[in-house]
């Protein structure tokens, strides 16, 4: 991804199902200079405080047997729900940076305003990493 050029006051926003990191390029095109702006965080929850602990039961139609229903993966939808209220919010112009499962969930539930807004999408996992890192990583310098 070398000939990303990060505009002057563009947000990147650096992401995951549990994280993300909302920068903004202080400096211009060329020599980029990303400064956080705000840093949102899901409060990882163990399983059972997340959702019910065991996995319903069904009875079949036909005979006595019992089978069990696929238990709820609570962490999953957590982390589809934390992507989703990022999806919408605001900015004029913006660089969404996530893995690619978590673009996958995040394409679909941008809102017009946001979809306008995003100027490019790189499917790296980069949430952990230092912000000097991260520019290295989009501008390939």
């Amino acid at each position: 991804m070398s000939d990303l050029l990060i505009h002057r006051g563009e947000w990147v926003v650096v992401c995951d199902g549990a994280k993300a990191l909302v920068l903004e390029n202080s400096g211009d095109a060329k020599f980029p200079n990303l400064k956080m702006v705000k840093v949102l965080e899901q409060e990882d929850l163990a399983t059972h405080e997340l959702g019910a602990d065991a996995p319903g039961r069904t009875v079949n139609s036909v005979g006595s047997i019992r089978s069990a229903v696929e238990q709820t993966d609570w962490h999953d939808q957590a982390e589809r729900a934390f992507l989703v209220n990022l999806a919408n919010g605001k900015t004029k112009s913006v660089i969404i940076v996530a893995p690619p499962r978590a673009l996958g969930i995040l394409r679909p539930v941008y809102s017009h305003k946001v979809r306008d807004a995003v100027r490019a999408e790189v499917d790296k996992d980069l949430v952990k990493h230092p912000i000097h890192e991260i520019e290295k990583h989009l501008t390939a310098t």
